[in-house]
């Protein structure tokens, strides 16, 4: 593909926080949370975010629709840099890019009705009002799966899949053309999971949209995504098509994330090779120099805690961040 199929580019982005002060000293340091995190997302796919809790990935998904101001590096959003620009400048940019969040519980207003939760974006973007503006939301209402007569209802009245879905109408109303998806289904059961799942990718084949989705389940991820980047404590490690990652992933943080993925087969999971990861993973406000996952890896050599390793390509689409495999 070409660069204009991209729809963003991330360049070397940055988002350090400072950690305050405290009584024994004056700062206390910066948290490195995204340093230096480069790629693409190409228009119509789906982009998987994997890595523990604390990597940096929904900083980093946050940072990209600039709910957070990044610290360096740059975001191009149909080849414009939409890093630096204020507010006011973001407002054409803003009904391009939306985002569904973790907590569907925390995430909606408990004072306001459905409809005025879905409705808010269009009065924002002065899109519709009257009558127009309550077809639209009810029209939103009914492509994620719930019914028209929700609409004067309240958050507290759904179950919490009930409650996501309301905040995926929310994220479409304003017709996005790219929505960060920040761990949609990490606080639902089991059950519902999939019908989240389903919905989303129903919804991206009706109106052409483009996702980062961010996540932790690693079959999940397989199974919605095109291509899976894996992140580590604020770096990007390895990146390539969902199913080259998971037939032959290269750095050893995403072999030990793959055998971590449960095996219903009780057989096939005694046979299987556990990678225990030993040691513990470095502060993100005082990372180590050379590679961060030096500490707890068991190919580490001198190179790795002198040098830190670029994402380079090793075959084509499939980069990685390795000594083993950088040379």
């Amino acid at each position: 593909m070409s660069k204009s199929d991209n729809l963003v580019e991330i360049r070397s982005l940055c988002k350090y926080f400072h950690t305050g002060k405290s009584f024994f000293k004056k700062n206390t340091g910066v948290l490195k949370a995204v340093d230096g995190v480069s790629l693409e997302i190409k228009k119509g796919e789906t982009l998987g975010l994997v890595g523990e809790s604390g990597c940096g990935k929904t900083t980093f998904g946050r940072t990209l629709v600039k709910l957070y101001n990044p610290t360096a590096g740059e975001i191009l959003y149909g080849g414009s840099d939409i890093s630096s620009l204020s507010n006011k400048e973001m407002l054409k940019y803003r009904s391009k890019m939306q985002m569904i969040f973790q907590d569907p519980y925390a995430s909606l207003n408990p004072r306001m009705t459905v409809g005025d939760i879905i409705g808010e974006p269009l009065d924002i973007y002065k899109i519709c009002s009257g009558k127009e503006r309550e077809e639209r939301v009810k029209y939103f209402l009914n492509k994620v799966g719930l019914n028209q007569s929700h609409i004067n209802r309240y958050p507290h009245e759904f179950s919490g899949g009930q409650r996501q879905r309301i905040g995926i109408a929310r994220s479409l109303a304003v017709n996005p053309e790219f929505i960060v998806c920040d761990e949609p289904i990490s606080a639902l059961d089991v059950s519902i999971q999939a019908q989240i799942i389903n919905t989303i990718e129903d919804l991206q084949r009706d109106f052409g949209l483009t996702y980062l989705f961010i996540a932790h389940d690693l079959s999940m991820v397989k199974h919605i995504s095109n291509r899976v980047g894996i992140m580590y404590l604020g770096k990007l490690v390895e990146i390539a098509d969902s199913a080259e990652v998971y037939a032959r992933p290269i750095h050893p943080y995403t072999n030990a994330l793959l055998s971590a993925i449960p095996i219903p087969d009780p057989e096939e999971s005694k046979k299987r090779n556990r990678i225990i990861l030993e040691g513990e993973i470095p502060s993100p406000i005082d990372p180590p120099p050379g590679c961060r996952f030096k500490g707890r890896c068991r190919y580490a050599q001198k190179i790795c805690g002198e040098v830190e390793p670029e994402l380079k390509e090793v075959s084509p689409g499939h980069c990685v961040a390795c000594h083993l495999f950088n040379k």
